[in-house]
C-alpha cells in the first residue's frame, strides 16, 4: 500500500494541483488509515500489493472510522479523513488497480457548523499598530500581516506570493489559490505603504534559492506557513490580545469587517476565493450573531 500511496502523491501534484499543505494532509490522512489496517490486522500480509488493495473493503474503513470516533476525533477531521480515502480509491480504480471504492459505501458524519474566528476592529488595530522592530525583519512582518488582512489571503497564498505578483502602482496582487486557480485582489493604502517599506529594504534578508519570492526568512529563503504563525504568535503576545489568534484569524476578520461595512457578498466571495458563495455565507452568520449580542446589550426592551 506504501508504493500506492507515493505514487497517489505524485498524482496530486502533477494532476490535480493540489497546494503542498492539502497534499500532505491526504497523505498524511491515508498513512494513518495503512498503519490502522497492519496493527489491526484488517489487509493481507502476502500477495501482490494490487490483491492487499483489493482485499480493503467497507468493514476495514468502518472500523478505521470507529477508532476514531473512540478516540473523540472532531467530525470534522473524520470527514476529511473519509474524503482522502474516498479520492485514493477513486484513483486506484482509475488506474485500475481496485474495482469498487470501499470508502463510498461509509457514510460520513455531518460536520459540526461553527462560527468563524475574527478579531473585533479595534483589536485588529491594536495588531497592527505594534511596534515593530527597525530592521528588514521588522518591515517584512509589518507588510505581510497588513497583507493577511488588507487583502484576505490564507497563509499559504502570503507565502507563495513572488515579488512579481504585487502591482503596487495599481494596488492589486495576483493571488494563487486552492487549485493553483488565480484571482486578482485589492491592497489597501496602509498596506501597499507597509510593502513599499519592506521592499526597500527586502535585499537586506539575502534572499536564495529560486523564484523572487516576496518574503524571505532570515536565511534569505521563502517564508514558510509556520514562521508566519509564530510572528503572528509574538505580536498577539506584545499587543496584550488575550484570545487565540492565527493567520486565518486574519482571513475572517477581512471578510467580517468587509460584511460588517456593508460591503456585496460576492464581492468578498470573489476576493476570498471561494468556489461556492454558501462558504462566503457563514459570515452572514458571524455578522448577525454580533448584531444579536449588540442589540441584547443596548436596547432597553432586549431584556423583555
Amino acid at each position: 500500500m506504501e508504493k500506492a500511496i507515493e505514487a497517489f502523491g505524485a498524482h496530486l501534484a502533477a494532476e490535480r494541483n493540489l497546494s503542498p499543505h492539502t497534499r500532505r494532509g491526504y497523505l498524511a490522512d491515508l498513512g494513518q488509515f495503512r498503519t490502522f489496517l497492519e496493527e489491526n490486522g484488517l489487509i493481507p500480509g502476502g500477495g501482490s500489493e494490487r490483491e492487499r488493495l483489493g482485499a480493503i473493503d467497507h468493514l476495514a474503513v468502518r472500523a478505521f472510522l470507529g477508532s476514531l470516533y473512540r478516540r473523540k476525533v472532531r467530525k470534522v477531521t473524520i470527514v476529511r479523513k473519509i474524503a482522502a480515502l474516498r479520492t485514493f480509491f477513486n484513483y486506484l480504480i482509475r488506474e485500475g488497480v481496485v474495482r469498487v471504492n470501499p470508502a463510498e459505501m461509509v457514510q460520513a458524519p455531518r460536520a459540526e457548523s461553527y462560527l468563524p474566528a475574527f478579531l473585533p476592529v479595534e483589536e485588529m488595530f491594536s495588531l497592527l499598530g505594534l511596534a515593530f522592530p527597525d530592521d528588514a525583519g521588522g518591515a517584512r512582518d509589518r507588510a505581510m500581516l497588513e497583507l493577511l488582512y488588507s487583502s484576505g489571503l490564507r497563509v499559504s497564498e502570503l507565502t507563495g506570493l513572488d515579488v512579481g505578483d504585487l502591482d503596487v502602482d495599481q494596488g492589486l496582487v495576483k493571488v494563487r489559490g486552492k487549485g493553483r486557480k488565480e484571482r486578482i485582489v485589492p491592497v489597501g493604502g496602509q498596506a501597499l505603504r507597509s510593502v513599499r517599506a519592506y521592499l526597500a529594504v527586502r535585499d537586506d534578508l539575502k534572499a536564495t534559492g529560486e523564484g523572487s519570492p516576496l518574503f524571505v526568512s532570515g536565511n534569505g529563503r521563502r517564508i514558510t506557513g509556520r514562521s508566519v504563525a509564530r510572528i503572528l504568535d509574538r505580536c498577539v503576545l506584545v499587543s496584550g490580545i488575550s484570545r487565540k489568534v492565527s493567520p486565518h484569524t486574519l482571513r475572517h476578520s477581512f471578510a467580517t469587517h468587509l460584511l460588517d461595512a456593508g460591503a456585496d457578498l460576492r464581492a468578498i466571495q470573489e476576493m476570498l476565493g471561494h468556489e461556492s458563495l454558501s462558504t462566503t455565507q457563514k459570515y452572514t452568520s458571524v455578522s448577525v450573531a454580533r448584531l444579536m449580542e449588540i442589540y441584547d446589550r443596548a436596547h432597553p426592551k432586549a431584556k423583555g
